[in-house]
């Protein structure tokens, strides 16, 4: 038998001598073993031997700066600004050759270095530098306070909104050398509002102008946002503009590279991909470029010596961060125009009640056309009258009255026209063709809807339905109570067989269409551009968008409104706007006369009255009903504080994933709104976020969910 098949029979034979002899040869090499990382016995940095690292913790009872040794090896690359990792956790008594040793490794920020601690304990050391690349500067981390203590949140969590995560091979490679200021820039088409080349020069001038832009239809928006930047970079300082979505970004980003070329500008979205996200992102943090057009993260880029901070369509709820602590974009830059002292712009076709507050208070200048421009940019705006119900007695109850249908057959002999539908699929809600009685799922009375023309499914559990019966007068035929964007586009199609028909919303969205005659129905939000504006467009069931219960219905109607009717060519050109919902309604009337500054003025003077936002502030409080009981009996609250509620939060519907701040399946939640008046803000958040603090120190086990400024308060 081989000496092999011998070893074969006994794999476990001889292992212990062989480790001894691998022990024994490590012991005589004499190779220096690789360093714990608790750094034991290692020399301390001769200079500021002290890191203060804000540690990637997001409980509100560990916001703050814990301070570690740093060891000889690390003192030239643990900078401030600079990624560590260190170990967090240990008790004081887990202390070994001077240092402190034990906890977990935790990602954090060296925020700076210090002589000498005033923790009297032992310092553990720094684990380790992830990366020399300081990418957390005074500025940003200044914001990033600010930030956190206006939303009752912790620093780590601003932190990890603003910025973006480590990617090596993007850290390893150098930006491009900075370039030269360009020249200052035509007004252009700023010429058309009064004030407008008074504002470019005074960006060109260095001066920090603060403005409300209520913009002209049409499509030179994105190009006097460019305009506003290059007058900016021209006085040597930087610009950061923060739009709602990537398509937005995109149009931005093509008039600034048709004005300025490359290389003066980054564009920050996430459909980017993190790699060459982070790769422009670092090159706004090394100053190779001083110009920056972002979607919502964007609101924290490091863009050097900043004069201008700008914010379009700041009624976009995706301009609301949906992660702790939940920021507003319009809120962040306004901080930074505050305490950086740049100039800021807030733009859109429409106008929100916070921008028409900054007005009111004097914060900031209107930027307004008079009406003699807007009658050239905007279309003619119709509704069903009562000239038109003594034309048509059905026109109240039909979807499509004869004035839309009209309007469709004028705008196709030259050009595209949008149909805006508030609801996407094919009959999102469905009820009994005989008695009207809601179609309802069998195994959870869900409703039904038919997402294709085909099938029918339950919204809520998913289930399919293939023989459904009316259960108040068993009749099987459906109707649909609510129309979807599929079923338009159908309708549509069989009504005018020769027209090709496109659609766009959440799905499938189109960023543009060609000049030529179609009929393209729209969810809000997703109007693809048309090359050359449309020639009409229909915003359909209105109701839908009105009748929401909640204190931005109007407002928001208004806005979509609004948006859609700006693609439209101007009334000069033949653009017609037709919306078919009640003619009485003040967001109606207000798109008539065009005027969404006057509704917001309106809107804020009742909100006024009423002590809602944003005259008020305000903070959503929400958890079971004990802990939400006990929190609101153990939070030092402000003297003037008005607590309404608590009230039942609606929970998930089954089948559906949970959106923010709905109650998790099977438990009961209920919300609190706690309001204070002007001038008390901070003082609500520091109370809300001290009594958070406080539970979480005590172990209170399940916390209460804290958002300030909610953006829904129905």
């Amino acid at each position: 038998m081989s000496s092999d098949n011998e070893r074969s029979e006994d794999p476990g034979r001889g292992a212990p001598e062989q480790l001894a002899l691998i022990r024994e040869t490590v012991r005589q090499a004499k190779v220096p073993r690789a360093k714990p990382r608790t750094w034991r016995g290692a020399a301390l940095a001769k200079e500021l031997p002290v890191a203060r690292v804000l540690v990637n913790k997001g409980a509100l009872h560990l916001d703050q700066y814990f301070d570690y040794a740093v060891p000889e090896e690390l003192d030239a690359d643990a900078q401030p600004g600079v990624r560590v990792r260190v170990r967090f956790g240990a008790g004081a008594r887990h202390v070994r050759g001077g240092r402190r040793e034990g906890g977990g490794l935790i990602d954090g920020f060296l925020v700076e270095r210090l002589a000498e601690s005033d923790y009297t304990g032992v310092l553990a050391a720094l684990a380790y530098v992830v990366s020399p690349e300081p990418v957390l500067g005074p500025e940003l981390l200044t914001l990033a306070r600010a930030v956190a203590d206006r939303y009752a949140g912790s620093l780590a969590d601003v932190l990890q909104l603003a910025v973006p995560p480590r990617n090596g091979r993007a850290e390893s490679k150098p930006s491009p050398a900075p370039l030269p200021p360009p020249p200052t820039p035509p007004a252009g088409t700023w010429e058309r509002y009064a004030q407008g080349p008074a504002f470019l020069r005074a960006l060109a001038d260095g001066g920090a102008p603060r403005a409300v832009w209520t913009a002209l239809p049409g499509p030179h928006w994105p190009e006097e946002i460019a305009r506003a930047m290059a007058a900016t970079l021209a006085s040597g300082r930087g610009a950061l503009v923060v739009v709602p979505d990537g398509r937005a970004a995109g149009r931005v980003d093509a008039a600034l590279t048709g004005l300025l070329g490359k290389g003066q500008h980054a564009l920050l979205t996430a459909d980017s991909g993190p790699e060459k996200r982070y790769r422009e992102w670092l090159a706004v943090r090394r100053g190779s470029v001083r110009a920056v057009v972002g979607t919502r993260a964007a609101m924290f880029a490091p863009v050097t010596d900043l004069g201008l901070v700008a914010v379009w369509d700041d009624g976009d709820s995706s301009h609301s961060d949906d992660h702790a602590p939940f920021p507003h974009v319009r809120e962040v830059l306004e901080l930074r125009a505050a305490h950086g002292r740049c100039a800021f712009l807030l733009g859109g076709t429409s106008c929100t009640v916070e921008a028409a507050q900054l007005v009111e208070s004097g914060w900031a200048l209107p930027l307004r056309a008079d009406r003699e421009q807007l009658r050239i940019a905007a279309p003619l705006v119709r509704t069903v009258g009562d000239g038109e119900l003594a034309r048509d007695g059905a026109a109240r109850a039909a979807r499509l009255p004869s004035l839309a249908w009209q309007t469709v057959r004028d705008g196709l002999r030259s050009g595209p026209v949008l149909i805006q539908v508030p609801r996407r699929g094919y009959a999102p809600r469905l009820a009994c063709e005989r008695c009207r009685e809601p179609a309802r799922c069998r195994h959870c009375a869900g409703p039904l809807e038919a997402p294709d023309q085909r099938d029918l499914n339950c919204a809520w559990c998913g289930r399919p339905e293939t023989a459904w019966h009316c259960v108040a007068c068993g009749s099987g035929r459906l109707r649909a109570r609510i129309v979807g964007a599929r079923r338009t586009a159908e309708e549509l199609g069989r009504a005018f067989p020769a027209v090709p028909v496109r659609t766009s919303g959440r799905d499938h969205i189109l960023d543009s269409v060609p000049e030529a005659p179609a009929l393209v129905v729209s969810t809000p939000g997703a109007e693809p551009v048309a090359e050359g504006g449309y020639a009409a467009a229909l915003l359909l069931d209105g109701w839908a968008m009105v009748g929401r219960p909640d204190l931005r219905a109007g407002e928001e109607a208004l806005r979509r409104w609004t948006a859609a009717a700006s693609l439209v060519r101007g009334q000069p050109e033949g653009g017609t706007v037709v919306i078919v919902a009640e003619p009485t309604l003040r967001p109606v009337q207000a798109l008539v006369r065009w005027d969404p500054v006057g509704h917001a003025r309106r809107e804020l003077a009742e909100r006024a009255e009423l002590g809602f936002p944003p005259v008020s502030r305000m903070a959503a409080v929400t958890g079971s009903p004990d802990v939400l009981a006990a929190f609101l009996t153990t939070a030092e609250l402000p003297p003037e504080t008005e607590v309404l509620g608590p009230v039942p939060v609606p929970g998930a519907e089954p089948g559906r994933p949970r959106r923010s701040g709905d109650a998790p399946p099977g438990e009961s939640w209920e919300r609190a709104l706690i309001r204070v008046p002007p001038g008390s803000g901070a003082a609500l958040a520091a109370a809300l976020k001290a009594a958070q603090a406080a539970r979480l120190s005590r172990g209170g086990g399940e916390q209460v969910r804290i958002r300030v400024d909610p953006p829904e308060i129905g």
